[in-house]
């Protein structure tokens, strides 16, 4: 078990969806917030991501008010990778300053596909584009961290795993086998974890705090893994730091410093967030969900989860 994972099993639910574009002369598209997390794969030519504050500056650039720092739009070239954890409003167009269209969603949270087609002059943009439905209740601290956007940029022999699950998600889509409709959320769910991976371990521009310093400190690292393997275990600090080889003082510091709370605190927050997702998926016993989740008996485990999330098991997992 890693953090990485769990945090994104914790947060994903629903179907995941993609689609692959061809675009030419004078595109865009408005995308508007919402709850889910999204990517854009530049596959061909280029692409301007178009964030909301820059939208709004370019459409009244005489504006006195000066309440949010203006962002720049930015390029994306052949290879880049952008991912939107927050479901931030945004654009993606063929130019800085061209008119943007309202993209609308499906019913079933989908953004529309065009009909597919191959790319066929050198000024066309072939995209990768995609959407996850996620649950923010419980977001886990390693994606509130994330900023409005990740750009992971194109490099020459730069992230070949990530660069592999692209080409894969792409075949697929371009050219749908038997076996497509299981392959192809497989390959979304791949690519979400590898774009976090990236990003935490290579690409975030300030690795010395927060979580990509706790998923890349050793002693840290073997202590989350201890907690996320066995959250029921009665865990001691003193235990915690030794899978790590700390004593207890050190390692708590260490471990509130770059995780952002304590670890027996930390431990608690996953335990309740364990067994709100046990809750959510199926029918399993209360009795089972409290064990798991690390308490002996019902009543000591409802009293805490009650005090997480204001509410009985039960009605939780009714409302779900």
């Amino acid at each position: 078990m890693d953090v990485l994972s769990d945090a994104v099993a914790a947060m994903r639910n629903g179907r995941p969806h993609s689609s692959r574009t061809v675009n030419s002369g004078s595109w865009g598209v408005r995308f508007p917030p919402g709850p889910g997390a999204g990517f854009h794969v530049v596959v061909q030519g280029t692409a301007w991501l178009i964030p909301p504050e820059a939208e709004t500056a370019a459409a009244d650039p005489a504006d006195p008010v000066d309440t949010v720092e203006p962002v720049e739009p930015v390029r994306l070239r052949p290879g880049d990778v952008v991912l939107l954890a927050h479901g931030t409003g945004h654009g993606l167009a063929g130019s800085p300053d061209a008119p943007l269209v309202d993209a609308v969603r499906a019913p079933d949270g989908s953004w529309p596909t065009p009909p597919n087609r191959e790319p066929v002059g050198g000024d066309e943009t072939l995209l990768l584009c995609g959407a996850y439905q996620v649950s923010r209740a419980r977001a886990h601290p390693l994606f509130t961290e994330l900023p409005p956007f990740v750009h992971i940029p194109a490099r020459v022999g730069a992230h070949p795993r990530l660069r592999a699950a692209v080409d894969l998600l792409g075949t697929e889509l371009a050219d749908p086998q038997p076996g497509s409709d299981a392959l192809v959320p497989a390959l979304l769910d791949t690519l979400l974890l590898l774009m976090l991976r990236t990003w935490w371990l290579t690409e975030r521009p300030d690795r010395s705090t927060g979580w990509s310093a706790a998923l890349s400190d050793p002693v840290v690292t073997a202590a989350l893994r201890a907690i996320h393997a066995d959250p029921a275990r009665p865990w001691t600090v003193e235990e915690l730091g030794a899978e790590g080889g700390l004593s207890r003082a050190a390692f708590a510091r260490r471990f509130t410093q770059l995780v952002g709370r304590p670890p027996l605190a930390y431990l608690t927050w996953w335990r309740m967030t364990t067994a709100g997702r046990l809750l959510r998926a199926d029918d399993t016993p209360l009795r089972t969900v409290a064990q798991r989740s690390g308490y002996a008996s019902e009543f000591a485990f409802a009293k805490a989860f009650k005090r997480e999330y204001g509410m009985a098991p039960g009605r939780y997992r009714k409302g779900a």
